[in-house]
């Protein structure tokens, strides 16, 4: 057995052990407990994101792409519809786990319909019983936690300042001390702060975001924050890097648990197609891109044309080795913990499908929605990813 392999099995042994204990009724906090996690397994990894989709965890694909890190967010009020033990998200994360893979679980707060609950308040006790119901089934067995998705999205904008603060950093404590208590020393589960977006604009550097970053250094038991770099552009990734790492302790680290250039796909997408490609397929010349999108979402291409199409618009294969260039860019740091990439395409990327629609699902590793399948239930990697993706493992 490999030394990789032998750390593996020494994770999921002793998650298993402590998901028995909670099981039975909880477990008491061990004497000498720091309020610190073991070591991570791993750093500088890059995994499977899935989002919401975690329950689509596919093994094959996985396999294929040699990843053994995935990850995907739970939405808290989905707690009152579905008991949490039941959830898709709850279960998949068991699930991968058993099998010996890494797991990373953002804890989602979607409030962008509501005002922030306030400590003190009725409303915020219920937002954490809530939260009680699930920490259980997580604290030991996930690798990490990051305690919220994000905060800066998933929130009114008129309410960014320090009643996201409050709220955030209430949430925050009540997860340290759900841990300390549940899952005893030495607790495979690390702590992060999740996740800042557009940094690279400075008008989203707000008092906020600078009181949110000073309560993950001043924290002992958080060990970084999440980044998830959406841009126009790649050089719009390092200012991430440069405003939040020196805002950070020396021994913390952070995550890339999303990143992509979506918003320069979609400023493609109503390019005309390669003249090439309209020729070799019939389509008509001044076709538009997201319209051969939209045709194979309704009837998906052949392999070969879905990569003809993307291998002969310069705009895409220019940017073929974003996994490459950037996962170079954030290991550089040393500080990097784990990095997430987008692994398959999911009916939230296709619905409503139009020219305005952000193209999510070309990030995908696996072309699922818009290729044939391979055959034997086996869908098609997309355009590009998969070689680096695995020469990065």
């Amino acid at each position: 057995m490999s030394r990789h392999r032998r750390v593996l099995s020494m994770f999921a042994a002793c998650a298993t052990t402590l998901v028995v204990s909670l099981s039975g009724g909880g477990a008491s906090a061990v004497a000498g407990y720091d309020g610190q996690a073991a070591p991570l397994p791993a750093l500088g990894v890059l995994g499977a994101n899935f989002n919401e989709n975690l329950d689509q965890l596919d093994y094959p694909e996985l396999r294929t792409a040699r990843a053994d890190w995935v990850r995907g967010f739970y939405a808290l009020p989905e707690a009152d519809q579905v008991p949490p033990e039941r959830s898709g998200t709850i279960v998949a994360l068991h699930d991968a786990h058993a099998r010996g893979l890494h797991t990373v679980l953002s804890l989602k707060f979607p409030l962008a319909g509501r005002s922030f609950p306030q400590p003190g308040t009725e409303a915020m006790d219920a937002e954490l019983a809530r939260l009680d119901r699930v920490l259980p089934l997580v604290l030991g067995t996930a690798d990490i936690v990051t305690i919220g998705n994000e905060p800066f999205v998933e929130s009114i904008p008129a309410e960014r300042d320090e009643r996201l603060n409050r709220f955030y950093e209430t949430v925050a404590r009540h997860v340290i001390e759900a841990r300390e208590r549940l899952c005893g020393s030495a607790c495979p589960t690390h702590l992060y702060m999740g996740a800042l977006n557009r940094l690279d604009i400075p008008a989203n550097r707000t008092p906020a975001v600078e009181r949110y970053l000073r309560f993950v250094r001043e924290t002992p038991e958080l060990e970084g924050v999440d980044l998830h770099p959406h841009v126009p552009d790649e050089d719009a990734i390092q200012p991430f890097l440069d405003y939040t790492l020196p805002r950070l302790r020396s021994d913390q680290t952070f995550l890339v648990t999303e990143f992509s250039l979506v918003w320069y796909w979609q400023k493609h997408m109503t390019d005309r197609i390669p003249a090439t490609f309209a020729e070799r397929y019939r389509y008509a010349p001044d076709t538009q891109v997201w319209q051969v999108i939209g045709d194979a979402i309704a009837h998906p291409l052949p392999s070969r044309e879905w990569d003809d199409l993307l291998a002969e618009s310069p705009w895409f294969e220019s940017k073929k080795h974003l996994l490459r260039d950037e996962m170079a860019r954030f290991r550089s740091t040393g500080r990097l913990a784990v990095a997430m990439y987008g692994f398959r395409q999911v009916p939230s990327m296709t619905a409503g499908w139009n020219a305005n629609k952000p193209p999510w699902l070309l990030n995908s590793v696996f072309a699922t929605l818009t290729v044939q399948p391979r055959g034997a239930g086996m869908s098609a990697p997309g355009y590009a990813w998969l070689d680096d993706f695995r020469s990065l493992q």
